[in-house]
């Protein structure tokens, strides 16, 4: 591990240590980084500290002298909120990681607050949920300046297994916007795991059996796997929730009305979710949508 005090060890303050945030700051960390972490709920954030991450009280105390700002909150609203506490300790010229998913509209305001403050802007958002976040191996879809690019990569490297840069204003909504894509096709998969699991028991269909019709052919792929365990299992431990989830659908069928598009799949998607959000599954990973195919 690099020496926290060297000249050269870059230092990140992490803004958001949820699921995807506190094993993005721990990672860091391991690798040598000089981080120091925010959390709404501090007690979140408190476990990371035996990984060598300093934390912070408020977003201010965290990004005070920090050369990268990384935020990882919930939605563009979350985000604004914690980067105007920060506001007075922001250093000019520091390069602000958006790696939230806060999508395309709700990023004006966020770039407009890094112009006003003098900061760096890369919109990063990922690809990948706990497990990939735990183990360094996220996908970063990242649009900014070329001149910025090798630190980020810094950060990047270590964080991800692999970064595709689609653009080098990070202002433009490149990076957000192809989230969003990626993104509908990520809750079709969970909500048709979830729809045909459910339709097996009402029908009285072995579900394994489902999995065995379709193993090694084209209509299995490795989300079909992982979600239907879950729910063969009874247990959903939260990789991507299923509140979040619920908002991610939002920001697709928002946008998608923007643009013109019919999205039927999202908007049924969406549904699902906020039934079972409204159950009582919002914690629960995303495959607990599954009871959204049943009354209470």
């Amino acid at each position: 591990m690099a020496d926290n005090n060297s000249p050269d060890t870059l230092s990140v303050a992490v803004l958001g240590t949820g699921i995807m945030g506190a094993a993005m700051a721990r990672n860091l960390a391991r690798a040598g980084l000089d981080v120091r972490a925010w959390n709404r709920t501090r007690a979140r954030a408190e476990p990371l500290a035996a990984d060598g991450v300093r934390i912070a009280d408020t977003p201010a105390e965290a990004v005070d002298g920090a050369e990268v700002v990384l935020t990882m909150l919930l939605d563009g609203d979350a985000v604004l909120d914690a980067v105007r506490q920060a506001a007075p300790a922001l250093p000019a010229g520091a390069l602000w990681l958006q790696m939230s998913t806060v999508g395309d509209e709700a990023l004006d305001p966020l770039a407009r607050f890094a112009d006003d403050h003098g900061l760096r802007f890369v919109d990063a958002p990922v690809l990948g949920t706990k497990a990939p976040a735990e183990k360094g191996e996220l996908t970063i879809l990242a649009a900014g300046a070329p001149d910025v690019r090798e630190r980020a990569e810094r950060v990047f490297g270590i964080v991800g297994s692999r970064t595709q840069w689609v653009g080098e204003d990070g202002a433009s909504g490149a990076a957000s916007r192809l989230k969003l894509v990626v993104n509908n096709w990520v809750m079709t998969l969970i909500t048709g795991t979830g729809e045909t699991m459910a339709l097996a028991k009402g029908l009285g269909v072995d579900p394994r059996e489902v999995l065995a019709a379709v193993a090694g052919g084209a209509l299995d792929v490795p989300y079909l796997r992982m979600k239907s365990e879950l729910i063969l299992s009874g247990e959903y431990p939260a990789s991507f929730t299923v509140s979040a989830a619920r908002k991610d659908t939002r920001l697709i069928t928002e946008a998608a009305h923007r643009a013109g598009v019919r999205v039927d799949l999202a908007q049924a998607a969406a549904d699902r979710f906020r039934r079972a959000e409204a159950q009582g599954h919002g914690d629960e990973d995303g495959a607990a949508a599954y009871f959204a195919s049943f009354d209470d």
